[in-house]
């Protein structure tokens, strides 16, 4: 018998001094039986520091025509295309194409600077592609926070953020590999 994805619930308190963005948002999102926590809170993380009322979670892991979260416009077009991990040169292409614009949350310290340098120079030519990179220390501070209900407040200013959760406090600082 297949397992059955997990189910959490995550209220997320943003408050982006650098966009003016300001939401309240309560999140039910299933971590897939292939999926790590770690995945999963750099998912929240990703909605997080991109927190827009139309930036939507996707079927992810379950769809390789979708990213991890997205953003459409009322015609459905792509917006954002949000992809977490080491998406090989194709997946990048396409959404490059599909999307006005696409943010790649890198992870994993060793794969992701091998990636980085295998594909930096064809992501550098892109103009609406940007790379994230999440350390692995961050990462492992934001899965001491999982559980099945949360409570998440984050913070940005000057491109750095701080994320509460509970009496949790973490520095998250966003290693821009290319905007």
């Amino acid at each position: 018998m297949a397992q059955k994805a997990t189910i959490y619930k995550a209220h997320i308190n943003v408050a982006d001094m650098d966009r003016h963005v300001y939401l309240d948002v309560p999140h039910t999102v299933a971590c897939h039986p292939s999926e790590t926590h770690r995945r999963l809170m750099l998912r929240l993380l990703a909605w997080a520091l991109n927190a827009d009322e139309n930036l939507t979670f996707t079927k992810g892991m379950s769809s390789t025509d979708e990213p991890d979260l997205w953003t459409k416009s009322l015609s459905d077009e792509i917006e954002l295309w949000i992809d977490l991990g080491l998406p090989d040169e194709k997946r990048i292409r396409k959404a490059s194409n599909r999307a006005k614009k696409v943010i790649i949350f890198a992870y994993g310290n060793n794969a992701a600077t091998a990636w980085w340098q295998q594909n930096k120079s064809k992501i550098t030519q892109s103009d609406n592609i940007s790379v994230i990179y999440i350390n692995d220390e961050t990462l492992s501070q934001l899965e001491s926070i999982l559980a099945r209900t949360m409570q998440i407040q984050l913070t940005i200013e000057s491109e750095q953020a701080w994320l509460t959760s509970g009496d949790t406090s973490i520095t998250i600082i966003p290693e821009w590999w290319h905007r």
